[in-house]
């Protein structure tokens, strides 16, 4: 089941997210900034396990990102990961959000809910809030993708 996260899950969100960071997939996410950042976390829970994880992180009064989207291995292609997009749309749409992006290897999973690829230069409040400091800032792979709510 998806629900909001509690600060009791800031450690198996840490360790799921973290889990794909060797492999270049996500950045990582310390401790710290998952406590700061709880109140934008969905889980996936199943007998008292998460399995799943994403966020989404208000930029202005119309924009949202969704981040950290992470799926334990052995539990991906089970549609959690669509569940976990699904209630991040719900909320964003809930609050006001105009559109909602994400930075993804993956662009044909969020094409087939709905969102297009465009250009990075669509979000100039996550380049120069955010991208700007990143490692990968040259070398960004991340193909940015937007799902228009209303």
């Amino acid at each position: 089941m998806v629900r909001k996260a509690k600060l009791k899950d800031a450690n198996q969100i840490k360790d799921i997210i973290n889990f794909y960071v060797p492999q270049g997939l996500l950045l990582p996410r310390s401790l710290n900034n998952i406590y700061e950042n709880i109140r934008d976390f969905f889980v996936y829970e199943e007998n008292n396990r998460i399995l799943g994880v994403v966020s989404l992180h208000i930029y202005w009064e119309d924009l949202g990102e969704i981040k950290s989207l992470a799926v334990l291995p052995e539990y991906q292609s089970k549609g959690i990961g669509k569940k976990l997009i699904k209630a991040c749309l719900k909320e964003g749409k809930e609050l006001g959000l105009k559109k909602v992006f994400a930075l993804t290897y993956v662009p044909n999973f969020f094409e087939k809910l709905g969102f297009k690829v465009v250009d990075k230069s669509m979000f100039p409040q996550k380049v120069w809030t955010e991208c700007i400091y990143c490692v990968k800032f040259n070398e960004c792979k991340e193909v940015p993708v937007v799902y228009f709510l209303g």
